[in-house]
């Protein structure tokens, strides 16, 4: 009996053959690893888990069914304890100060740029968790931007600082044209004699 019949055969790389390799059975598909969040998907997912957490933490703890723009107007109010964003009493001296020259015992609260923004991720998010449909939404509730609007008047008057529009740009068949807002205070010039 010969021996070579086991032996498998070479081609001539001193590759095995094609037939004595043994072919493995493919493993069962696995999830591709994601993409990386971006920033924006990343942050909208922190909120949302912040505020489920909220909801839970409330007594009785309620569920994301259960909810409505009452309870986002208390979490609004709860996030005002992590804020970084002095905001004057009208009593205060420093009322209507953009930079006051001494500290006050004024409460910090969340700005209202940041609050705005944290309402949009949090509609968003709402709507991706299968929430319904916009028009039911609790974070896009008219409540909601009546108060976005009164903390944004309460915060800029308290700082002395009044909110404007940012400018917007017409366009035009020829090319892009600024349109310019004249502002409410203007400077006059003085000749001198």
């Amino acid at each position: 009996m010969s021996s070579d019949h086991n032996t498998p055969t070479k081609d001539p790389l001193n590759r095995p053959s094609s037939s004595s390799i043994t072919h493995k059975q493919p493993l069962p598909s696995q999830p591709q690893p994601q993409q990386p969040l971006s920033r924006y998907e990343s942050q909208k997912r922190r909120d949302w888990n912040t505020f489920i957490q909220y909801l839970k933490s409330q007594n009785p703890p309620l569920m994301m069914s259960q909810f409505d723009y009452t309870h986002v107007l208390s979490f609004l109010r709860y996030l005002d304890q992590f804020g970084k964003t002095k905001v004057h009493h009208q009593a205060c001296v420093f009322f209507g100060q953009p930079d006051p020259p001494g500290p006050c015992t004024c409460p910090l609260k969340q700005a209202w740029g940041s609050l705005d923004a944290l309402i949009g991720r949090l509609r968003a998010a709402y709507e991706e968790h299968g929430g319904g449909s916009p028009d039911t939404n609790p974070f896009a509730n008219g409540s909601i931007r009546v108060h976005l609007r009164e903390v944004r008047e309460s915060q800029a008057k308290a700082r002395g600082i009044p909110y404007r529009k940012k400018k917007r740009r017409k366009i035009k068949n020829d090319g892009v044209v600024v349109r310019n807002d004249v502002a409410t205070s203007s400077t006059h010039n003085q000749s001198s004699t």
